[in-house]
């Protein structure tokens, strides 16, 4: 069990930024749930929310757009432009097939670590495909 530390150490790294992610986006997901149930609560007593309460919803897109200095036409369009999702998934398994393939065949004597890469290039491409077929954007 030991060695098994000593040899994927690195795995740390990935691990902690997806632990860290997943933390900012609870906080990001519970400041709009707050924003907007504040929203409903001006609504449900007729009274115009101020300015202030209006632009922190959209506090997100326009720090982008300082910092990139796009206007939402680019974003959308820089949205629009990306790879098809079925792009992605043949991608991701192509180079999962590989990685299995060189596992299979022991490359370098690294058979576990190119075990380990199919498997993330396999579910990379899971992801893909899942997110594809329920994205809104491909909805008629």
């Amino acid at each position: 069990m030991e060695d098994l530390f000593r040899s994927y150490w690195w795995l740390l790294f990935p691990f902690g930024w997806f632990v860290a992610m997943g933390f900012q986006s609870l906080i990001n997901y519970r400041r709009h749930r707050d924003t907007l149930d504040l929203l409903k609560r001006y609504a449900d007593s007729g009274k115009e929310p101020p300015a202030e309460l209006l632009r922190a919803i959209n506090r997100q897109e326009d720090l982008e757009a300082e910092v990139w200095g796009a206007d939402s036409e680019s974003r959308r369009h820089r949205r629009d432009s990306s790879w098809p999702w079925p792009a992605n998934v043949v991608l991701f398994l192509g180079l999962g097939a590989a990685f299995w393939y060189a596992s299979y065949e022991d490359f370098y004597g690294a058979g576990e670590a190119f075990t380990i890469a199919s498997i993330v290039m396999a579910v990379l491409a899971v992801s893909f495909a899942v997110s594809g077929i329920f994205s809104r954007r491909n909805r008629p």
